[in-house]
């Protein structure tokens, strides 16, 4: 069963998309620097800040990413998991779209983010994703992604998502066997349920997590709570990156998804 190394880069993205670029490429070298097969990036990996700003730059933000990450991916033989990120929808609004670029740099799968962040967490901090933002297709996403031993099925969903179930049953119906939760969590929701909902994720659908995050401070109002983590099929955590830009290194075994599901196979008990 293959085996093989992904990285969960955690970043401190900024207004500046292009400052924000030039730490995504330090950082993907980095991970392959560490022997890193895939490498996950977190949402708004170009540009992290106020929304309003981000949908006026959207078009040079998607032009610069679609030029720079496949060609990443094809300099280094990696698989790049690059999501979410802003490209214009027909209406006028943008979708926060996650894309999976392979090691020729050639798109294998795009997820456009289904659950949009519409909160007020208090007086002083409220979200309203949808004003800028149009949802996805509701059709879940999954891939086959290549490494050096063979290939593995792939889940895409992005931050908010996390906090609906029923979608991650669904990546695991169509046989993901890993699902990548690029985030931008607020440090308050952070702080109370960014691990458990991952474990969570993880135990529920008897598969890998990676969960690659964004962390601290993004101008003058965003915080982000950081944690990027690697959680493996019996909801242990592999890997966390705490609250410092870096990385979160694990060893995927796909053996181990058999096991599990061998030893416990809830997934074959469902009856509803």
């Amino acid at each position: 069963m293959p085996t093989f190394k992904v990285a969960a880069i955690q970043l401190n993205s900024q207004p500046d998309f292009r400052k924000s670029m030039d730490m995504v490429k330090h950082a993907i070298e980095e991970a392959f620097a560490s022997n890193a097969d895939v490498v996950a990036l977190p949402e708004n990996f170009a540009f992290m800040g106020d929304e309003f700003e981000k949908h006026r730059l959207a078009e040079r933000i998607e032009e610069t990413v679609m030029k720079e990450i496949p060609a990443l991916a094809r300099h280094y033989g990696i698989t790049i998991i690059a999501g979410g990120f802003p490209v214009r929808a027909e209406n006028g609004k943008v979708y926060n779209r996650a894309i999976i670029f392979d090691r020729d740099g050639e798109i294998t799968a795009r997820y456009d983010k289904i659950h949009l962040f519409d909160v007020d967490l208090s007086q002083e901090e409220t979200y309203r994703e949808s004003d800028t933002v149009e949802p996805g297709d509701v059709t879940p996403v999954v891939c086959d992604i290549y490494t050096g031993d063979g290939a593995v099925r792939a889940g895409l969903s992005i931050c908010y998502d996390i906090r609906f179930p029923e979608l991650y049953r669904q990546l695991s119906e169509r046989g993901a066997d890993l699902i990548f939760i690029p985030a931008a969590f607020t440090r308050p929701t952070g702080e109370s349920h960014w691990e458990i909902l991952l474990r969570a994720r993880a135990i529920e659908n008897s598969c890998y997590v990676i969960a690659p995050a964004q962390t601290g401070s993004h101008g003058q109002k965003r915080k982000t709570h950081g944690h990027s983590m690697i959680i493996d099929p019996w909801g242990r955590v592999l890997a966390d990156a705490g609250t410092s830009p870096g990385i979160a290194l694990a060893e995927i075994d796909t053996g181990l998804i058999e096991d599990v599901r061998q030893k416990l196979p809830s997934l074959k008990h469902r009856i509803l």
